[in-house]
């Protein structure tokens, strides 16, 4: 056998051996006992039996040990009622919004497989749960613009590095300089935020916590020791400020900036960034790291945000819009398209899968399943497929798996569970202490991880599918989860898109109209709309709901985020059979230069754009709205020009004059001056 399935015999026997024993244990009851520890020497039993205990008490298992006051020595225990789920008090109905959750996110979700463990655990024993769900439910899309495989196999190493609290040594391109170094990190969480994920660790060469873009590791994610643990992570670590970080706060903070927003607007602004500062009247007030970051905010939001102070944020404004105004004026900026690619022959990294759960979860789960199958009688036969299908277990490793539990015995002999492959079937015969582990183990840290993921990405429609909120699902799965911390796990944050979703998702059930209170991009203020509601989408980080907008006469998608109110109507209307929302149907071609250096390579970065000779960069982009093309050209402060149509670059260079009137600009002297 190899090295990890003596392991695995070994910590599921010594699971089985704690539980069968109704009194506190010894280390040398356990080497006398337990499979796998009784050949070994004294020296390799201590190493051996250290490690399986940690590696236990990672995954979640709630193994206790206290030292004898009389004899000094280390008892241990493992209380059944501990090891196993507690009785869950979800309904069915929030069960199922739950596991429709897994098929919205399936091929879209790195951590899709340890999601599904989870539900299999949490519908153990429910009848009809745990199976794809019918056609009548609302239709989702789920979109993740940073998903790839590449990116799923770093995220499954970085998972490993956290959970094993291993130090890691990686390759890391950063977006400012563009320079290429070696990472020596002690990782300690990753974190979806804004579209994209992260990994934050103590970066062991600066000495500080670092915040790393995944999708910039430019290689392979090595082990930088042997060691079975490098680090542990502070116990007061917690992810949460990590997240929702706007620009203009990522670094060391210098002080502070006043934004005058239109009164109209303000909630807006309360909404995203009232976490990240304050709204003191007309007024919002915000700590400040990088004030050219700040001022791209305010030149985005195109006259509804004006800088009033510091000084220094009201010249660089001033500058990027006059700046902007000289780059569209005259002709367009003469590109050279890229030279011919050399071929480069890079070996390939070598990346593990998407994040796995751990094996030993895997064959808990698969243990409960198979006793559960056979109920209060001896034995049962199960189809093969219904295995491999529910545990994701590749057929030619089904009967290895089988196998490996044949071998878990609680001491003395005494077997959990026979099983074995016939055919197309799998015979499952119970032993004498079977019923032991009918019932569902608790939730490992990773799976529990799965869950608060998954709610955070889809979290407001789990909440309207099962007509409970959010907050309230989340808290009965966290008491459900086990006694382990998961400060290193993001909490997920719905706000007020809950209830938009909920009323959204309700008008589409019983196709009723909603009037909606919406933002539009470059509006000062938000206008009233009735709405037919078709579907809606997550393309992270937002949420969207297309429509048949009746106060338009004609199709569109609307972002929940600049949504104010959602309001039920009693008037009702028939599905339209043609309708098939596309956010740039009709839209026109705008072809916009990128200045070379950090502007080029984040432009890049999102895809779509492609690299000239200078290292600029030029992007074919389709505009659905005049007034987002320019809002977007407005934000580079003159970084970014548009090469054509020529009335799109006029509108720009007017709109960019405009604005100095408007932001009371005018007077503001230039650095040069």
């Amino acid at each position: 056998m190899s090295h990890d399935t003596d392991k695995l015999i070994r910590q599921l026997s010594l699971v089985a051996f704690l539980m069968a024993e109704l009194r506190p244990l010894t280390a040398r009851d356990v080497k006398s006992n337990v499979e796998g520890y009784s050949e070994m020497s004294d020296e390799a039993f201590a190493r051996r039996f250290y490690s399986d205990r940690a590696e236990l008490v990672a995954l979640g298992v709630p193994l206790h040990s206290q030292r004898d006051e009389f004899t000094g020595e280390e008892l241990y225990t493992l209380r059944s009622d501990r090891y196993f789920l507690p009785p869950l008090e979800l309904s069915d109905e929030e069960l199922s919004a739950l596991q429709t959750s897994f098929f919205l996110l399936e091929g879209q979700f790195a951590y899709a497989e340890p999601l599904r463990l989870a539900l299999q655990n949490l519908a153990l024993g429910r009848s009809g749960l745990g199976d794809a769900p019918t056609g009548g439910g609302l239709r989702v899309e789920v979109l993740d613009p940073d998903y790839s495989p590449e990116l799923s196999g770093r995220l499954g190493k970085l998972e490993a590095a956290i959970s094993k609290q291993r130090t890691i040594r990686f390759p890391y391109r950063a977006i400012s300089t563009n320079e290429l170094t070696e990472r020596t990190v002690n990782p300690y969480a990753l974190l979806p935020d804004n579209g994209s994920w992260y990994v934050v660790g103590q970066d062991l060469d600066r000495k500080d916590i670092r915040t790393f873009r995944v999708s910039r590791i430019a290689g392979e994610i090595r082990f930088a020791t042997r060691r079975e643990r490098d680090f542990r992570i502070p116990a007061d670590f917690n992810i949460e400020p990590y997240r929702g970080i706007p620009p203009w706060q990522r670094g060391e903070i210098t002080g502070e900036a006043r934004v005058r927003v239109a009164p109209a607007t303000a909630w807006w602004v309360d909404r995203l960034y009232g976490n990240r500062g304050r709204v003191e009247g007309e007024e919002f007030v915000t700590p400040v790291s990088s004030l050219g970051h700040l001022c791209a905010w305010v030149l985005r939001q195109d006259g509804r945000a004006v800088p009033t102070g510091p000084p220094e944020l009201r010249q660089l404004c001033a500058e990027a819009l006059r700046s902007v105004k000289e780059a569209h004026t005259g002709e367009p900026p003469v590109t050279k398209l890229p030279a011919p690619l050399s071929v480069e022959v890079v070996a390939p990294e070598r990346l593990t899968g998407p994040v796995a759960p751990e094996r030993f979860a895997v064959l808990q789960a698969l243990l409960a399943f198979l006793l559960a199958a056979c109920g209060d009688d001896k034995d049962a036969s199960i189809p093969a497929a219904d295995i491999v299908e529910r545990f994701r277990i590749p057929e030619d490793q089904l009967q290895e798996h089988l196998s490996l539990l044949n071998l878990v015995n609680f001491g003395g002999g005494c077997y959990t569970i026979y099983a074995e492959l016939e055919g197309t079937h799998v015979r499952v015969d119970k032993e004498l202490f079977g019923d032991t582990f009918r019932a569902a183990p608790r939730l490992t840290p990773l799976e529990a991880r799965a869950i608060r993921l998954a709610l955070e990405f889809v979290g407001p429609m789990i909440a309207a599918e099962s007509d409970t909120p959010l907050e309230r699902v989340r808290r009965k799965l966290e008491e459900t989860f086990g006694e382990f911390e998961l400060a290193q796990t993001p909490e997920p944050q719905a706000g007020s898109e809950e209830d938009l979703v909920a009323t959204l998702a309700r008008g589409i059930r019983e196709r009723r109209l909603v009037e909606i209170e919406y933002l539009k991009e470059g509006a000062e203020t938000a206008s009233r709309r009735l709405i037919e509601p078709h579907e809606i989408e997550r393309r992270l980080p937002h949420w969207y709901i297309h429509t048949y907008d009746r106060t338009a006469d004609g199709e569109r998608s609307f972002r929940l985020d600049r949504m104010h109110s959602a309001v039920l109507t009693d008037e009702s209307f028939e599905p339209r059979e043609e309708f098939e929302p596309g956010e740039f149907r009709g839209a026109r071609i705008a072809t916009i230069h990128y200045a070379s250096g950090e502007t080029a390579r984040r432009r890049l970065e999102r895809g779509g754009a492609i690299e000239l000779t200078d290292g600029s960069a030029l992007a074919i982009t389709p505009v659905g709205s005049p007034t987002w093309l320019v809002q977007e050209i407005l934000a580079h402060r003159g970084e970014a020009v548009v090469i054509e149509p020529t009335d799109l670059r006029a509108l720009v260079a007017s709109r960019a004059a405009g604005l100095v009137k408007e932001l009371g600009l005018a007077r503001v002297k230039m650095k040069s001056a």
